[in-house]
């Protein structure tokens, strides 16, 4: 049986030795972020990928591990443990494989089968299919009689089938080899459920569809399983229809027990129990736990982009420390108003009526250039819902009234705002605000940094996954969460004005952590360094090894602070500084001066090379932000709706999401657009991610508009 470490080191194509390292501190208690970024020594350099694949991996062999223990002692309890099967059941190295070995010899109801053993005729059935040449009939009549439990010789071979039926179907190497094969050649057949054609409509496609289970592609492989779901679609996995006279897997069972219709007296007998053996045991069974198979790999492929999606908008570009207003669309409720500061601290709100039924346009106008005087504003936030494009007018006209260029507008995503707004985080920051006015000041904040407002959203409610609904629930969950957390920790954290929620997904702390951070920040003022937050409740040595690198002080006494050295390594800075007589202040972003540095002169016992080189690229641009520089699309002032959308028309949009059949696009009409994956690019595309990114500013020609759809 191969080691767990090894086995992962295999599968990942590394070394035994990083493997081992990176479980002993995970063991530890080490977070994924701190291992990737601050022990490349021990680990080889494994980035947070590969740690968080190790760690996946990981926790499913030990659930097998502990799976493999209990099902060997329950066939240990029956007296049924050899030596050859104690072999198959450690060499397994999945649980599908190790339930086919345990299924003989799991507890079950009463069957025909076990009935029939416990009648005597398990002989019966080992004799005739040893000696296809003995009549069923005659053997049957040695079994019959007023002692025995069956006086009718049909009934005591209809009880012998149903044994052989039963082993047929729990022979673990037939059920492996039957499911590879299906796997490999087998077709997903779906079609309309009886008498749902009408109320099925919406998976017309799928009426008459049929494709290889192996290569059919996650969001068509959800779609049908949902239509499975409602009762609209019905779905078998079957291989091609041959002419021949027994169906392909039954040959199969036929061959693994050496039945061939040869004319014998028993062949036909025997040839039967095969095919019930595939009828009604195995092709069902095997139906189940391909759908299964095929929805596990269709929720990873969906689960992944969601994750790379969410990664994308949370990395988008921030549009800085400038004061912004924020603008929630609506009609008869009207358009909500707030201002924050460069912070996000809200300035002041308002409601203003441009749109039907009010028509206040000029009042609107009014109000808003009122607000832009009094705080100086640089931004307008409008958000991307009901009412938008008329409300960006608004802002258009505002922004020329005000005769001042400087102020630009940008059209914001409020896919989850709504949710925030309701939500109690919302509640207790903003407790006396009402809850539309609390999606104007999340639409603003926004746009000044999108990953500290998104980390307040639910990562399922920002809608950037394709059927997020229909797959794995605590999956998508894990997955999302661990892409917050490497967002954040790769961007960091300034302690000084993170909000909890931000500090809540910084490596190391936890929600009641990130909300004594803000307690102590808001009774102590801010912090002065870094060793300071030790103080903070309950954030022991342990958190504050895992926090303290990404954890950001501006502006502080040590200018070490406001970088991603870890306070773990400044001696190895003060150490430079003192070899070549510099202070630690003066090599800060002296890239000449970091540059002719020999790295290896200054690692020890403790700092390695790729440490070494971190600190030294870490100082060239300390606490450098790894997202991309701001910029926003222009809709088309001529384009407000999906009406007026007409096929050759070339728009600037925004990539709202990225599917595995291609991109959505908003063009400002309220619907955002597909570029199928076809339309991409002049050459293949095999995955849309390759071209584009959630929150890319893309250049779309209009091919077709189907208002109806």
């Amino acid at each position: 049986m191969t080691p767990i470490d090894q086995q992962i080191a295999n599968e990942l194509s590394v070394q035994l030795v990083q493997v081992s390292a990176a479980i002993e501190l995970l063991n530890e208690g080490a977070t994924i972020p701190f291992i990737a970024r601050y022990r490349k020594e021990k680990t080889g350099g494994l980035d947070d990928g590969q740690l968080r694949k190790l760690e996946q991996r990981l926790s499913y062999l030990q659930q097998l591990a502990e799976r493999k223990t209990t099902v060997r002692k329950a066939i240990d309890e029956q007296g049924k443990l050899t030596p050859e099967l104690a072999r198959a059941i450690d060499a397994v190295d999945s649980k599908i494989d190790l339930e086919d070995l345990y299924a003989p010899y799991k507890q079950k109801r009463r069957t025909k089968g076990q009935m029939a053993r416990e009648a005597g005729l398990e002989p019966l059935a080992d004799v005739l299919l040893s000696n296809p040449s003995l009549n069923p009939s005659t053997e049957a009549l040695k079994y019959c009689g007023p002692d025995t439990a069956i006086s009718d010789a049909e009934n005591v071979l209809e009880g012998a089938q149903s044994i052989l039926v039963e082993r047929m179907a729990e022979e673990p190497q037939l059920v492996g080899r039957l499911r590879d094969w299906l796997w490999s050649d087998g077709q997903i057949f779906s079609k309309a459920a009886r008498g749902k054609q009408a109320e099925a409509t919406k998976f017309a496609d799928y009426f008459e569809f049929q494709q290889s289970i192996r290569e059919i592609p996650s969001h068509r492989a959800l779609a049908l399983l949902r239509g499975r779901n409602e009762s609209l679609l019905s779905l078998r996995i079957d291989v091609e229809d041959t002419d021949s006279r027994h169906h392909p897997g039954a040959v199969k069972v036929m061959a693994q027990f050496a039945i061939a219709d040869r004319g014998r007296a028993a062949d036909a007998w025997l040839v039967e129990a095969a095919e019930a053996a595939w009828k009604s045991k195995l092709h069902p069974a095997l139906t189940t736990s391909l759908l299964a198979r095929v929805k596990e790999k269709a929720d990873a492929a969906a689960i992944d982009i969601f994750k790379a999606n969410l990664k994308d908008l949370l990395l988008a570009a921030p549009a800085g420390r400038r004061t912004t207003m924020g603008l929630d669309p609506g009609i008869r409720t009207g358009v909500k108003v707030a201002v924050v500061d460069q912070t996000g601290k809200l300035l002041e709100t308002a409601t203003v009526y441009p749109h039907e039924p009010r028509n206040d346009w000029h009042g609107a106008l009014a109000t808003l250039a009122g607000l832009c005087t009094k705080h100086a504003v640089d931004l307008i936030a409008v958000g991307n819902g009901t009412a938008s494009r008329e409300t960006d007018k608004l802002a258009g006209e505002l922004i020329g009234k005000l005769q001042q260029p400087t102020i630009s507008k940008v059209m914001v995503s409020e896919a989850g705002a709504s949710v925030y707004s309701a939500s109690q985080l919302a509640a207790d920051e903003f407790p006396d605000l009402d809850v539309s006015l609390r999606g104007a000041v999340s639409i603003a904040r926004r746009l000044q940094d999108p990953l500290a407002e998104l980390v307040k959203i639910e990562p399922k409610a920002i809608g950037v996954g394709q059927y997020q609904h229909d797959v794995n629930q605590n999956e998508l969950a894990l997955s999302l969460d661990a892409a917050v957390e490497d967002c954040v920790n790769s961007v960091g954290v300034d302690i000084n004005t993170a909000s909890a929620p931000l500090l809540a997904s910084v490596a190391g702390l936890n929600a009641t952590i990130a909300q004594n951070v803000v307690n102590y920040r808001n009774d102590n003022g801010a912090f002065k360094k870094r060793s300071e937050v030790k103080k903070v409740a309950r954030l022991g040595p342990k958190a504050f090894e895992q926090a303290a690198g990404f954890l950001r002080i501006m502006d502080g006494p040590n200018p070490l602070d406001a970088s991603a050295v870890h306070p773990e390594a400044y001696e190895v800075v003060e150490r430079i500084a003192k070899a070549k007589n510099r202070s630690v202040k003066s090599m800060i972003g002296d890239d000449a001066f970091l540059k002719s540095l020999q790295p290896d002169a200054f690692v020890d016992d403790q700092f390695g090379l790729p440490t070494v080189r971190d600190i030294l690229a870490e100082l060239e641009k300390p606490g450098r932000d790894p997202r991309p520089e701001f910029r926003t699309a222009r809709f088309s002032e001529a384009v407000e709706k999906i009406t007026d959308l007409a096929p050759g028309m070339r728009l600037e949009g925004v990539v709202t999401n990225v599917t595995a059949f291609g991109a959505f696009v908003d063009v400002g009409v309220h619907q955002d657009g597909l570029v199928h994956i076809s339309e991409l690019a002049d050459q293949f595309v095999k995955d849309p991610r390759d071209i584009v990114k959630a929150g890319d500013v893309v250049n779309v020609r209009v091919k077709d508009v189907d208002v109806g759809r």
